[in-house]
């Protein structure tokens, strides 16, 4: 496994390397130029502050897409609330790419998940539908061309607790049902990101990123960079599939003090990504 402490002297001897050589224009005849993965945050990073200290904290972090949480936006606002919210992001030069995650115990709250997606005008919702509503979620996505994307949510979720358990429901199933890959739960349930990416690239709609200390169900939330997940593995997985969506930091160690831990974890996960480029 790639350290943190190996990724920064591999980038310093790539650059050392870089600096002695010619500059080239353009890519290698035939290859493909790798696809920018844009960095986003996943709304839950923000659950013990309101929408404003939320907004000032992405500027910092100068992140401009954000998967919005209910504690932001409740499902049940009206439009007047809906535009309110959307324009103070927009005024802040962030755009709202999807929705949840939104758990849904019955058909209402598929109806509702839904209906609140189309008002808010996103086209993803992350969310878990119980596996026994899957074949009426289908029939709610093919309707409305939402793309819902399931979270997986460790070895303590008894419905999905990694990519492989969503992934088995799926695959048969609309195009449009996919993924929230969230990686630090992924690893802690036994599956490796990378490789998760590989195998399930056609139905991976979204990404959480995080790290955590173990990857074993006592793993923990630590900083991007400083845990067990193998970041420069996963970038190149990603590469590999052209993966078209938003790569959401979800910070989770410190919730009420978050500011530092995300600021660390953004520039490592970007500096990863740059390492690619």
């Amino acid at each position: 496994m790639t350290s943190r402490r190996n990724f920064l002297q591999q980038s310093a001897l790539s650059l050392a390397g870089a600096i002695s050589l010619p500059l080239v224009s353009g890519a290698a005849p035939g290859k493909k130029e790798p696809v920018l993965l844009s960095t986003g945050i996943a709304g839950y990073t923000f659950a013990k502050f309101d929408l404003e200290k939320a907004i000032a904290m992405m500027k910092k972090v100068d992140i401009k897409y954000l998967s919005v949480k209910d504690f932001h936006l409740p499902l049940n606002s009206n439009a007047e609330k809906i535009q309110s919210v959307l324009k103070q992001l927009a005024d802040a030069d962030i755009k709202v790419y999807a929705v949840g995650v939104i758990y849904m115990k019955t058909q209402q709250a598929v109806d509702e998940a839904f209906d609140y997606a189309k008002r808010v005008g996103v086209p993803l919702i992350v969310g878990v539908p119980n596996p026994e509503l899957l074949d009426y979620t289908e029939k709610v996505v093919k309707s409305s061309g939402i793309r819902l994307a399931i979270h997986n949510h460790g070895p303590e979720d008894k419905l999905y607790p990694g990519p492989k358990n969503v992934y088995d429901l799926i695959k048969d199933r609309d195009e449009k049902m996919g993924i929230c890959l969230d990686i630090g739960h992924a690893i802690r349930a036994g599956a490796d990101p990378a490789e998760a990416i590989r195998l399930y690239k056609n139905r991976i709609f979204d990404l959480h990123i995080k790290d955590v200390t173990l990857a074993a169900k006592d793993g923990k939330a630590i900083e991007v960079g400083r845990g067990v997940i193998n970041f420069p593995a996963l970038v190149k997985a990603l590469h590999k599939i052209r993966y078209q969506g938003i790569c959401s930091i979800e910070f989770e160690k410190d919730m009420t003090d978050p500011l530092a831990g995300l600021a660390e974890s953004t520039g490592y996960f970007k500096g990863v990504v740059k390492s690619f480029a």
